[in-house]
C-alpha cells in the first residue's frame, strides 16, 4: 500500500533542493558578490579603487540610508559613500571632500581633491604646511621660481609653511592632501621635498611584520610625517597601540579588520580613518591582496 505522506515528501524535497541550489548559485554557498571576485586588478591603475570604490555586497549600494560610516568621541570610519565632494576654496575647476578637520577633535585637516580639465590649486593659509599624495591621474607643481616637477600616481610633494606654489591639472587627477599649522621651532627650518613612494627606503620595524616606509626625513623640523605600511594576506600588527599621536589614514589597497576602541570595523581601499590620542588601534590585513595605507603623525615636538 503507497504512504500518502510520500509525495508531499517528495514535493519538499524538491524545494529545499531547489531554493537551496539557489543560494549555492554557480559558486558556492552564500556567493554574494564580493570585492574578492574582481581578479583582473593587474590591469587596472595603481590604487584605482581609491577612485572607484565596490560595496559587497553590491545590493547595499542602493539601500536608502546606509553608510559604513561611524563617528565616535575619539575616532571615525568615513567611508566612500558618504563623500561630499564641493567646490574647493581658492582652487579652480576642483572640488574637495573635507574628510577629517579640527571640527572632529583634530589638529590637523586631510581631504580628497579632484582636479578637473585646467584646473589650478589655491594656496593654503599663513603658517600652515602642506603634503599632497596622487592617487589618479597627473599634476604639475610649480614654485615661486618656475621650477616644475610632474607628479604622477604615487609621488608625493611636501610643501613648506608660506611656501609658493600651484599645482595645475591640464586632465583630471585625485589627490590626497594632508594640512596643519606648522609648530615652529628655533633654527629649524623645513624643506621642499618631490619624491614617490617607490624611490624610499624600507625601514626597519623590530617586533613587526609590515613593511615601512616613511615620505618625509624624521629629523626635528618636521612636526608630522607620513608612513606607508603594507601587510600581506593574514598579516597584523603585533602592538595594539594607544599613544598620544593623532592619526589620520587612506586604505590605498586591499581589505582588513580595523580595531578602534571597543569596536572593530571592516575595512577596504578608499575608507578613511581618524585616530583621536590614546584610542586603542590595531589593524589585520584580510583578502587575497596586499593592505597598504597612507598614515599621518605628528612628530617631534613635545605634547605640551
Amino acid at each position: 500500500m503507497q504512504n500518502p505522506s510520500l509525495p508531499r515528501l517528495l514535493l519538499l524535497s524538491f524545494t529545499l533542493t531547489s531554493v537551496f541550489n539557489q543560494v549555492l548559485g554557480d559558486e558556492g554557498f552564500c556567493s554574494a558578490p564580493s570585492i574578492l571576485d574582481q581578479t583582473d586588478s593587474s590591469s587596472k591603475p595603481l590604487y584605482w579603487k581609491v577612485t572607484s570604490p565596490t560595496l559587497s555586497p553590491s545590493h547595499l549600494q542602493d539601500l536608502p540610508g546606509f553608510t559604513r560610516s561611524v563617528y565616535r568621541r575619539d575616532h571615525a570610519l568615513i567611508t566612500p559613500e558618504s563623500h561630499v565632494f564641493s567646490p574647493l576654496p581658492d582652487w579652480t575647476n576642483t572640488l574637495g571632500a573635507y574628510l577629517i578637520t579640527p571640527a572632529i577633535g583634530s589638529h590637523f585637516v586631510m581631504y580628497l581633491a579632484k582636479m578637473q580639465e585646467n584646473s589650478r590649486s589655491g594656496l593654503p593659509p599663513n603658517d600652515v604646511e602642506r603634503l599632497i599624495f596622487v592617487t589618479q591621474g597627473a599634476v604639475t607643481l610649480t614654485n615661486s621660481s618656475g621650477i616644475s616637477n610632474k607628479l604622477v600616481v604615487d609621488s608625493y610633494a611636501y610643501l613648506p609653511p608660506n611656501f609658493d606654489h600651484s599645482l595645475k591639472c591640464d586632465g583630471s587627477a585625485t589627490l590626497v592632501v594632508f594640512e596643519r599649522r606648522y609648530a615652529f621651532l628655533d633654527n629649524h627650518i623645513t624643506e621642499h621635498i618631490v619624491g614617490s613612494t617607490d624611490k624610499q627606503p624600507l625601514l626597519e620595524t623590530p617586533g613587526e611584520v609590515f613593511e615601512l616606509k616613511k615620505l618625509l626625513p624624521a629629523s626635528m623640523p618636521y612636526d608630522f610625517n607620513i608612513h606607508v605600511m603594507d601587510f600581506q594576506p593574514g598579516e597584523f600588527l603585533n602592538v595594539k597601540e594607544v599613544h598620544y599621536n593623532q592619526h589620520g589614514l587612506l586604505l590605498l589597497e586591499g581589505q582588513g579588520i580595523y580595531r578602534l576602541g571597543n569596536s572593530w570595523y571592516p575595512v577596504q581601499a578608499g575608507d578613511v580613518i581618524w585616530m583621536a590620542p590614546f584610542v586603542p588601534q590595531w589593524y589585520a590585513a584580510l583578502g587575497k591582496t596586499r593592505s597598504r595605507y597612507l598614515l599621518y603623525k605628528d612628530v617631534n615636538r613635545n605634547p605640551l
